[in-house]
């Protein structure tokens, strides 16, 4: 490995992060073509059913003459297998390109090294590992859905300076949201969910803030919604009911919410049967992996977090500090994890931790 290798395959991830929140089911690539030590070309996936990185990045190429004599560097190993596009592999040998370096292997079993065999098998010269760690990183969503069949999952709350989530519910008057953090957080939280497939709170979190979960102080898709109501106490006319998003209600009796009247039962609200007497966390891992869920915003409240602290099944904390303080009120969640980075927004502070213990 040398120097204008992990500048080029820096080029594909910095590419490759403008899809974040746009490709699933699919990876995030980049992808960037060199000939004489100069970018001719690049490109990097948009949207599942568009054209991968690497098409695009040849796509980009003007005189296309040039290509027997270039490198492409692409962050993910090219597909090999029809999907709703053509191999990608296929389409690198086509364009006579003779070099690929590579950044990461592929861990869906469509692809995992068979697009490295395309590669080599029609005389290709293929590196692979390229700024690997840095690559794996990129699609941690992606590599921990494929190989640990379970969504990756992000824990987010905001807490006071003395360490609480929310007022005592007896304080409270209305059924909104108690604000610790400011508008700058805020706008963090939300570019956040843009980026994830779902997000979740439970019960006790919808009964006092009613939230929407959008991304209404961002740009950005809504993210799949996911609620714990084991006895359906969440009324139908709540916000997180209403049907404008998938919404995925996990509760102890899927059957009861069938009593409901017809109109208050909108055909984007699924609910999911589990056991409360076992493992809550494992289980809506298990029932979001089966339905194609790769990552998972938890952001409340306390005992639904800590649910998922105390079973571990969490891969990463952001964790938002306002400069209030309650005196009293609902204790933020207990958290042990690898300090990541801490961040100063105008008062208000983030502090994001890993799991390193999974």
């Amino acid at each position: 490995m040398n120097i204008s290798e992990e500048k080029y395959m820096y080029r594909c991830i910095q590419l490759a992060k403008n899809g974040l929140g746009t490709t699933y089911p699919n990876p995030l690539v980049g992808s960037v073509i060199v000939s004489n030590g100069k970018i001719i070309g690049e490109g990097w996936h948009f949207k599942a059913g568009s054209p991968h990185a690497e098409v695009n990045a040849i796509k980009s190429v003007r005189d296309k003459g040039i290509l027997n004599k270039a490198t492409i560097y692409v962050s993910l190993e090219p597909c090999s297998h029809y999907g709703k596009t053509p191999p990608c592999a296929d389409l690198i040998v086509q364009s006579g390109i003779k070099n690929i370096v590579i950044g990461s292997l592929d861990p869906n079993p469509q692809v995992a090294g068979r697009g490295v065999k395309k590669l080599i098998d029609a005389g290709c010269r293929v590196e692979v590992g390229v700024l690997e760690k840095e690559c794996l990183e990129l699609n941690k969503r992606f590599f921990t859905f494929h190989q640990q069949k379970r969504p990756y999952i992000i824990l987010k709350w905001a807490e006071t300076l003395d360490r609480f989530i929310s007022p005592k519910n007896e304080t409270r008057t209305e059924t909104k949201p108690v604000w610790i953090t400011n508008t700058y957080s805020r706008q963090i939280a939300h570019k956040m969910r843009g980026e994830e497939m779902a997000i979740m709170v439970g019960t006790n979190t919808v009964l006092q803030d009613n939230p929407s979960l959008t991304t209404r102080h961002w740009s950005g898709g809504n993210p799949t919604r996911v609620v714990l109501d084991r006895g359906l106490k969440i009324p139908p006319s709540s916000t997180i009911l209403d049907g404008k998003v998938k919404t995925y209600i996990f509760t102890e009796n899927k059957e009861a919410h069938k009593s409901l009247p017809i109109k208050e039962k909108p055909k984007n609200n699924v609910h999911i049967e589990i056991d409360f007497n076992k493992s809550i966390a494992e289980q809506i891992c298990n029932a979001l992996y089966q339905q194609g869920i790769q990552s998972l915003i938890v952001e409340g409240g306390s005992k639904t977090l800590q649910t998922f602290i105390n079973e571990n099944l969490w891969d990463e904390a952001f964790i938002f500090t306002g400069s209030t303080t309650f005196g009293q009120g609902i204790p933020a969640p207990s958290i042990k994890g690898s300090f990541v980075s801490e961040a100063r927004l105008k008062g208000d502070s983030l502090k994001i931790f890993k799991n390193l213990n999974l």
